[in-house]
């Protein structure tokens, strides 16, 4: 019976070292599961700390990023691509009622558009310059200054653009260049009426 007892008791104590001989060489679940992101197993005034450490990386990271530099937006397609097959400029000459018959109101004529005076054949894009279309208003007519103005007001279709501000000024240029390097120039407008403002018309291309 002595004998008996002794042997579980060695047994006991043997498995006692074991287990502590274990414990001692795995890890413990608190520092493994923080090495995870997990709080789970930390004191209330660790979990806080642990979320502020956070919180100052997140604003780090942020302020890092705002200080790049912030990519410049793709380019906008233009809306027609330019022609390489354009025709030579022609030299007509048109007056402003000889214009108003190429209006787009009849379907056997052209249309023409007269930017500072110089004619353009948009029949191509009826669909835009036809009868009833979103710019007919610039048809059969010079309405520079709407053009500068980046209007479709029937009171800005008129040519006169001497009073256009630096900035209209810059917008109407640019759509003569546009029309320049899609559209046949097929003549000029002869008898424009004289600026308001002699003194601060700009001079033509």
């Amino acid at each position: 019976m002595l004998a008996a007892l002794l042997l579980a008791l060695s047994v006991a104590l043997a498995l006692a070292y074991f287990a502590k001989s274990v414990l001692v060489r795995t890890p413990s679940k608190s520092s493994e599961s923080t090495a995870h992101g997990s709080t789970s197993g930390l004191s209330l005034d660790e979990k806080r700390k642990y979320q502020e450490q956070l919180l100052r990386k997140r604003n780090t990271n942020s302020n890092t990023d705002s200080t790049q530099p912030a990519q410049e937006p793709a380019p906008k397609p233009v809306m027609q691509p330019a022609k390489d097959d354009l025709a030579p400029p022609k030299d007509d000459s048109f007056t402003l009622e000889q214009l108003k018959a190429f209006d787009g109101s009849d379907p056997s004529k052209p249309i023409y558009v007269a930017i500072k005076g110089t004619v353009f054949d948009v029949t191509r894009k009826a669909d835009t310059y036809g009868a009833g279309k979103s710019y007919n208003i610039f048809a059969g007519k010079d309405a520079s200054r709407a053009l500068g103005m980046s209007s479709l007001k029937l009171e800005d279709a008129v040519s006169d653009y001497s009073t256009l501000s630096e900035g209209d000024m810059k917008t109407l240029n640019d759509w003569f260049d546009f029309f320049t390097k899609r559209y046949n120039i097929v003549g000029k407008v002869i008898d424009l009426p004289a600026p308001q403002s002699s003194t601060s018309a700009p001079s033509a291309l």
